[in-house]
């Protein structure tokens, strides 16, 4: 049975992504092109390794027909620069080249995973990370946000803090904690997710979602579009924002999350400004047909932009990890008057690597004393401010890359998409 041998391995070929990374089509970015057959999730998957990395999406192509699909990615890092590091592109094409669905990282294993949403006030992170010191549990990892007057946040502690005993201990006292005001009870959680966490932030996606964030009101929004294309069975959805980093990854991470498929689609930046068009169905073959669901994809959309959007001040902890150092430094934020927006918490062996957005208490530009105050109680050498980095980008806008407006493509046979796509990848010499 040789030749069913060679069947099976044509059938894994088939299955398995094809992952090409080439510095010389494109002077200014690497380009990333992932094809195979259509999974759903493959997308998603893509643009999340990517983001992982911190590498910037300044130009995306996904076409797919049928069941094939070939997505295309012009990718910088922070700074603007090609990817060089050979280490970064063997992680790239490892990651992408064998997946087979998501998967909970090597180094979550063993780690319990807690879940907090509720109503957020001034002080209320510094209070949680007190309350797990109290009872001796060592936060490994962590990522919190803050958006319209709620709070999310994902904890990792350690398997021998946290064994089964102990849990429901831990998850009254912050559960306790969240609820504050009894009128918040019904909205406030603490729990230990069944199925894991395989990916911090796409989980924060789905807490602020399920939290119903979406229903308060900031303004400006982003702008973002729902269109029908009725000829193709597809529905166009548009967004137009101010670039920033993993903002193709939100986008993204939403649509999945709503259950929409993105069969083609286009991103381009220029400048500080984001362009991303794409064109959905959902699950089951269908677009999306009521008034009601174009407002909800519109609104659910505005806020996992917003979500990440923060202007806060960027302060950057490097020290020796210690029982409660979590606890303290919240404690002084709030002790100066500031409010922590965002927190990205990680440990690698005995070094504590955290970044706080920090605004002051009415969620505005923080006085400069208040952050000499801090960093004088921290230590000047360990807390750090950071800008974030604003790459260079390359202006100049491919042939046909402005062509059309807000949801134009919606109107164009999606064989000049195609070919439009091609010819910016310089496959093919004209796309007339």
């Amino acid at each position: 049975m040789e030749w069913l041998d060679e069947y099976e391995k044509l059938v894994i070929r088939m299955n398995t992504p094809r992952v090409v990374i080439d510095n010389a089509v494109c002077p200014t970015a690497t380009l990333v092109q992932v094809d195979s057959a259509r999974k759903r999730g493959v997308l998603l998957e893509a643009v999340q390794v990517l983001a992982d990395l911190d590498l910037s999406i300044n130009k995306a192509y996904i076409s797919s027909d049928g069941r094939w699909f070939m997505d295309v990615f012009h990718v910088t890092d922070r700074l603007g620069r090609k990817l060089t590091d050979d280490s970064v592109i063997t992680y790239i094409k490892q990651s992408l080249g064998t997946w087979n669905g998501p998967a909970r990282p090597p180094a979550l294993e063993g780690l319990t995973a807690l879940e907090l949403t509720g109503a957020d006030r001034t002080g209320l992170l510094s209070e949680v990370f007190a309350v797990l010191a109290d009872m001796e549990c060592s936060v490994v990892e962590a990522r919190a946000w803050t958006h319209r007057g709620r709070l999310a946040s994902v904890a990792f502690l350690r398997g021998e803090d946290a064994d089964a005993g102990r849990v429901p201990r831990i998850l009254a006292r912050l559960g306790h904690l969240l609820r504050g005001d009894p009128a918040e009870a019904p909205g406030a959680v603490a729990a230990v997710p069944a199925a894991g966490v395989a990916h911090a932030d796409r989980r924060l996606h789905q807490l602020m979602a399920a939290d119903r964030d979406r229903d308060g009101r900031a303004f400006p929004t982003p702008a973002v579009s729902v269109d029908g294309w009725a000829e193709r069975g597809y529905s166009v959805v548009t967004v137009q924002c101010r670039d920033r980093p993993k903002l193709l990854f939100d986008v993204v991470c939403t649509l999945h999350d709503m259950d929409y498929v993105v069969f083609h689609g286009t991103v381009d930046t220029a400048g500080d400004q984001a362009r991303q068009e794409f064109y959905v169905r959902h699950a089951d073959g269908s677009p999306i047909r009521s008034e009601a669901e174009r407002e909800r994809v519109c609104q659910c959309l505005q806020a996992a932009i917003e979500r990440r959007s923060l202007e806060g001040v960027r302060l950057e902890l490097c020290t020796p990890d210690r029982p409660g150092l979590l606890s303290d430094v919240t404690r002084t934020f709030r002790e100066n008057g500031l409010l922590v927006a965002q927190a990205e918490v990680s440990t690698k062996g005995d070094l504590a690597a955290n970044v706080f957005y920090v605004t002051d208490a009415a969620g505005n530009a923080v006085d400069q004393g208040a952050i000499d105050a801090v960093r004088e109680r921290v230590g000047t050498d360990r807390l750090v401010v950071r800008e974030e980095p604003r790459p260079q980008i390359d202006q100049k806008a491919a042939p046909g890359d402005r062509d059309h407006g807000v949801g134009g493509l919606g109107l164009v046979y999606l064989g000049n998409l195609v070919k439009r796509n091609l010819y910016n990848l310089g496959l093919i010499k004209s796309c007339s």
